[in-house]
């Protein structure tokens, strides 16, 4: 989405290691009407290269910084955040995906609230009515239903999880981390000007004064066919499974590596036969086969709708069909 890259106005207290508030609104990230998501002070909207597929949903995305504090840069690695920061990120569907202008349903918001103790995860559900969003520390299931690009009724039990489900993705060698504020999501244009250069002349980040962007780390947006396929399936993979499937992850068991940093064929998978067998693998003896998407694990996986079998295991109900038609052409061009 085309968000303006502008702080907004007014004032924002820091949000300390205070007890979680019972609404959004209490925050005071936004200003005027809650559910148009206009920033306030020191809250800024950013876009990242490679979303992550949740089923469809659509997310408003922002970080907001106390006075006086930058982000500090970092090549490959979560951008380091000070005390009182926080990432807030919003889900949302739009009643019709053809037509805009009908409005969309939000659906909800979580915060990562920055502590001197490290990350603290909250999960804000909206109302009805759209005017607030309320802690729920459980997570919820509600229906929804929207009408897709194609005209047709899309229906789901949407999930919007637990904490402890937060912290089950958002883990680096045990620690609880952002996923997505990384130099190669964001190293991007927005709104025709580069999103960190923009950012540090604003003085909301430190880059070297010899920062290039474009001898950086970017990810391909992988919704473009304008790069090569591979660098577009390394993208989805890297965005979708490597925050797990990576050495420092909650999947660095499996052996299986996905993030964008792998180079050796085996450890991403290619020829790889799986740690643990069972109904998991589909009765298929590796990860990836070149040539073959219909004997790939990984394609088996990204198929399924069990939630025993699908991966990503959270996130998602309803298979990515285009992430789908992407991984398998990927593989079928593989030697």
């Amino acid at each position: 989405m085309g968000m303006a890259l502008g702080l907004g106005s007014g004032t924002l207290p820091a949000p300390k290691d205070d007890p979680p508030k019972l609404n959004l609104s209490e925050y005071s990230f936004f200003t005027g009407n809650l559910a148009d998501l206009h920033p306030a002070a020191r809250v800024f909207p950013y876009e990242v290269n490679a979303p992550l597929f949740s089923d469809y949903a659509e997310k408003a995305r922002f970080i907001f910084l106390p006075e006086g504090t930058k982000l500090a840069y970092n090549d490959s690695l979560t951008f380091r955040f000070p005390d009182g920061a926080a990432i807030i990120k919003t889900f949302y569907y739009p009643k019709d995906a053809a037509r805009p202008e009908f409005g969309r349903r939000l659906l909800e918001t979580r915060l990562l609230l920055k502590e001197p103790e490290g990350w603290k995860a909250l999960e804000y559900i909206w109302n009805d009515t759209q005017t607030d969003a309320t802690l729920e520390v459980a997570g919820a299931t509600f229906p929804v239903s929207w009408r897709t690009a194609e005209g047709g009724i899309q229906n789901i039990r949407y999930i919007a999880p637990n904490l402890n489900q937060c912290k089950g993705c958002h883990s680096f060698d045990g620690q609880f981390v952002p996923i997505g504020i990384t130099a190669r999501q964001l190293n991007r244009s927005v709104n025709t000007e580069n999103q960190l250069l923009d950012w540090k002349n604003k003085g909301l980040i430190d880059l070297s004064p010899g920062f290039n962007p474009d001898l950086a780390p970017r990810l391909t947006d992988y919704r473009h066919a304008a790069d090569s396929l591979a660098n577009r399936a390394r993208a989805y993979l890297d965005s979708n499974c490597g925050h797990c499937h990576n050495p420092h992850g909650p999947a660095s068991t499996s052996g299986m590596f996905l993030d964008i940093s792998e180079k050796d064929p085996e450890r991403l998978g290619i020829g790889k036969t799986p740690v643990a067998a069972g109904r998991g693998s589909g009765n298929r003896k590796f990860g990836i086969v070149p040539g073959k998407p219909g004997e790939s694990i990984l394609v088996f996986r990204m198929e399924s709708d069990d939630p025993g079998i699908r991966m990503p295991e959270l996130g998602r109900q309803l298979p990515h069909r285009e992430g789908l038609e992407l991984i398998k052409t990927w593989i079928k061009e593989l030697k």
